[in-house]
């Protein structure tokens, strides 16, 4: 749903208000004035009236380049309904649709659309053919709205609409930058993910004043775990310290009548409460056992002679494994005591999909759209087409609907970077000259007994400082 005003004029606002059929009345409209907040369907207040038989005759066509055929035709489909509830296919704009796994591929069905005269392409839907479509569309001077999430497909008028790693981790430094957190590290993959989620750490940093952070790659091996997340923790110089303050304070202790209990049976046990030399120096007398990554504080392993270690040296540990990787990651940050009391972890928004067993990461953020305030748009599918949309077809509404008001307006491009952008499916957006996306997204938090809770609201305007953690929360 996005926002509007004035012609190409974009905002933020109205975004989850009241649901709709038509794509014109979900185009959510920013004005200032209070007046302009209806009860009606978003995007009604200064909408132009529907165009004339003759008009929309004479419109030129909306490119679509989505896979209709070939084993990506059903989620090509899906999204092709999108596009076209979006537009709205009786009185909008005409919508060509172009078959990417055709024989010519992405870069013949490109061309055609070219040389039928559509004046803007949505599409395609995978990196490989983003890459070949481009360049098309940068000569023939029009915008392409790309589906993918290859953050490096982005070029000048090729915007990348998928979620994006970058996206995701930007919006986690925002929010911990705020909650107070300054140093920043990651453990990720030797994989194309994990480089994608360790570059946009980086960025993100540099964007906001933050040092630099501390970027171990590891690949699939328990070693490669084990050996990466002690170096990257300072495993050893903090061993190194705890036991050497352990060895002190057991050298400090009292010795002689004071360090026993002269009534006890044998007139020579440890008084009740009092801990041995040897419980100081295994870390024992601190009274508790490890609580493991999920624990609040840094407690000794027992039994296994190691004492209670200080804090690594972050405060914010990107985390970008999934599956059976991930469980390898907690047990080693278990064993090397980079606890949640110390570390904020954040992770990518795919651990969304199965937070309902990452218990024992609880506490640890990750970033995705919020899933109410797509609601008004599954619902306008589901009355269109009697099922319910995939999460997938998000963007291709939101592209349908950005190149209908285009198309409304003369093709004029000008607006399309406008600093307030557009509030979307899933979320404000705004698209960047160089083709990136950034998108207001989520903070969600990782419960005690698995599943997730949204943590830090998806924020409705891009131009206002992030949001920290709600007062009192503990991360």
């Amino acid at each position: 749903m996005i926002g509007r005003r004035n012609g190409l004029g974009f905002g933020a606002g109205a975004m989850r208000a009241g649901s709709a059929v038509s794509a014109m009345a979900l185009l959510a409209g920013l004005s200032a004035c209070a007046g302009n907040q209806q009860n009606t369907p978003p995007g009604v207040s200064g909408i132009p009236s529907a165009p004339s038989a003759a008009a929309v005759a004479a419109q030129p066509q909306i490119g679509v380049l989505l896979p209709l055929s070939g084993r990506n035709a059903g989620i090509g489909r899906q999204m092709l309904n999108a596009v076209q509830l979006a537009v709205g296919v009786q009185n909008g704009p005409k919508v060509d649709a172009r078959d990417t796994a055709g024989p010519g591929g992405a870069a013949d069905a490109a061309r055609q659309a070219i040389g039928n005269g559509d004046k803007v392409l949505l599409g395609p839907l995978t990196a490989a053919d983003t890459g070949a479509v481009g360049p098309l569309a940068q000569a023939a001077g029009i915008p392409e709205f790309a589906f993918t999430s290859d953050m490096t497909r982005a070029q000048a008028g090729v915007w990348v609409l998928g979620l994006t790693p970058a996206q995701q981790v930007r919006r986690m430094v925002e929010v911990a930058k705020a909650a107070g957190k300054t140093r920043f590290a990651a453990f990720v993959p030797d994989n194309a993910m994990g480089h994608a989620m360790a570059d946009g750490l980086v960025q993100a940093c540099s964007d906001l004043g933050l040092t630099a952070p501390t970027v171990v790659t590891h690949d699939s091996t328990p070693d490669s775990v084990t050996q990466g997340l002690k170096t990257l923790s300072d495993y050893d110089n903090r061993l190194a310290s705890a036991q050497s303050a352990a060895a002190a304070a057991a050298a400090a202790a009292p010795s002689g009548p004071d360090a026993v209990n002269p009534t006890g049976p044998d007139g020579g046990a440890s008084s009740p409460g009092t801990p041995s030399a040897a419980a100081v120096q295994n870390g024992a007398g601190q009274g508790a056992q490890s609580q493991g990554i999920q624990g609040q504080g840094a407690q000794g392993q027992p039994g296994s002679g190691t004492p209670s270690l200080g804090a690594p040296p972050f405060d914010v540990l990107l985390l970008a494994d999934t599956g059976l990787q991930l469980g390898q990651d907690i047990a080693v940050l278990k064993a090397d005591q980079v606890l949640t009391g110390q570390v904020q972890i954040v992770g990518p928004a795919l651990w969304g999909a199965f937070s309902s067993k990452l218990g024992a990461l609880h506490g640890a953020w990750y970033a995705a759209p919020d899933g109410s305030s797509r609601q008004s748009y599954v619902s306008a599918y589901r009355a269109q087409y009697h099922v319910s949309p995939t999460p997938v077809t998000d963007i291709a509404y939101d592209a349908g609907a950005i190149a209908g008001v285009l198309a409304r307006n003369g093709f004029d491009t000008s607006s399309l970077t406008r600093s307030d952008g557009f509030g979307g499916v899933d979320g404000v957006f705004v698209l960047r000259p160089d083709g990136q996306v950034q998108r207001g997204l989520a903070v969600f938090e990782i419960q005690p007994g698995g599943g997730a809770r949204v943590a830090v609201p998806a924020p409705r305007s891009l131009n206002r400082p992030a949001a920290g953690m709600p007062p009192g929360h503990a991360s």
